[in-house]
């Protein structure tokens, strides 16, 4: 497809979970169907975290599963594993020549993990890994070797793009020559708008998330578990305070909502009532998407062979970037 590219990566850290799907997934998947889309597995980001091999490989499968449960076509969107693609690597050594360290020393990362460790009064740089550090410049290499123009994030990602940029520019200015496009952020809030089961932002840090891929059965005894108040079953609620309604409103149709909210306001309705419409909502929208992801996860090889040839492809253009700065900078033939 000619046109604008879009690129994003999801880390295989964590079982995907309903953030993931409306923070990110969703969102990226709209995306494609406007602009030509190359959606990746960032599994060289996850290994600063993620460093048991086993544990790896089950989050990249699960990531890849969840892509194409969710809609995925890997035949118009190009999905690759970031592995499987060492132009990513290169181009990263090439980006370090151009990145100043007081740009790093700013990163919000960075610099969260340097406050937490000087709150503790510990080493300033305690268990803070040169992956931590220069995990900005990686990332840049991953949206500027395959010449894109948007990039999804939440505000919290903003940074990494202006990083990419101000590396970009730089080269572009060091060698007189475009030879790497300057990407734009698409800011997405969706992903502050999702609660956890304990009312804060969905994240794995929270340990507060809803897992994609439950059972309806696990799905449900979950669900009764998100916190709440006192209030008692005949007290009137309101439901734009409420994180059940939060949760019930990305799953709903208008008509539901209006429903759903007039029970809360007129009394009657317990919290137990209103997880078990949560529950049957939630459970209705996943299940097909559920019963694909179960059929993909249980055949290992045709996902395997669905990320080989993503990486073929990658490649192909991932070559053609390094060529144009190899040939820049003057290094082999």
């Amino acid at each position: 497809m000619a046109g604008k590219v879009v690129l994003t990566g999801i880390k295989p850290t964590g079982i995907p979970h309903i953030g993931n799907y409306f923070g990110a997934i969703r969102p990226a998947l709209g995306l494609a169907d406007n602009f030509e889309a190359r959606y990746f597995i960032a599994d060289y980001h996850a290994l600063n975290s993620v460093q048991d091999s086993a544990t790896m490989r089950d989050y990249t499968y699960q990531i890849a599963a969840t892509w194409i449960a969710c809609g995925l076509d890997p035949k118009k969107v190009l999905l690759y594993r970031q592995s499987d693609v060492p132009e990513t690597f290169e181009l990263s050594t090439f980006l370090m020549a151009f990145t100043a360290k007081g740009l790093m020393n700013r990163a919000h990362a960075y610099k969260d993990a340097f406050s937490k460790n000087l709150e503790k009064g510990v080493d300033q740089d305690h268990e803070i890994n040169m992956g931590l550090f220069t995990y900005p410049v990686l990332m840049a290499a991953d949206i500027l070797l395959f010449d894109t123009d948007l990039v999804p994030v939440g505000r919290d990602q903003k940074q990494h793009i202006e990083i990419a940029c101000d590396i970009a520019q730089r080269i572009n200015h060091n060698y007189g020559a475009e030879l790497l496009r300057v990407p734009q952020p698409v800011i997405s809030s969706t992903l502050d708008l999702i609660p956890g089961l304990d009312g804060r932002k969905m994240s794995k840090s929270y340990g507060n998330t809803i897992p994609l891929w439950l059972s309806s059965k696990e799905l449900r005894k979950l669900l009764m578990k998100i916190t709440t108040n006192s209030q008692g079953v005949e007290e009137v609620k309101d439901p734009d305070t409420c994180n059940i309604f939060a949760l019930f409103k990305l799953f709903s149709t208008e008509e539901q909502q209006a429903e759903l909210a007039a029970r809360y306001r007129v009394g009657g309705l317990g919290w137990g009532h209103a997880k078990q419409a949560l529950f049957e909502v939630v459970d209705a929208h996943l299940a097909p998407m559920r019963e694909k992801y179960d059929a993909l996860i249980a055949d290992k090889a045709a996902l395997d062979a669905i990320l080989d040839e993503g990486a073929s492809r990658a490649r192909v253009i991932s070559a053609a970037t390094m060529g144009r700065l190899r040939k820049a900078a003057g290094l082999g033939r």
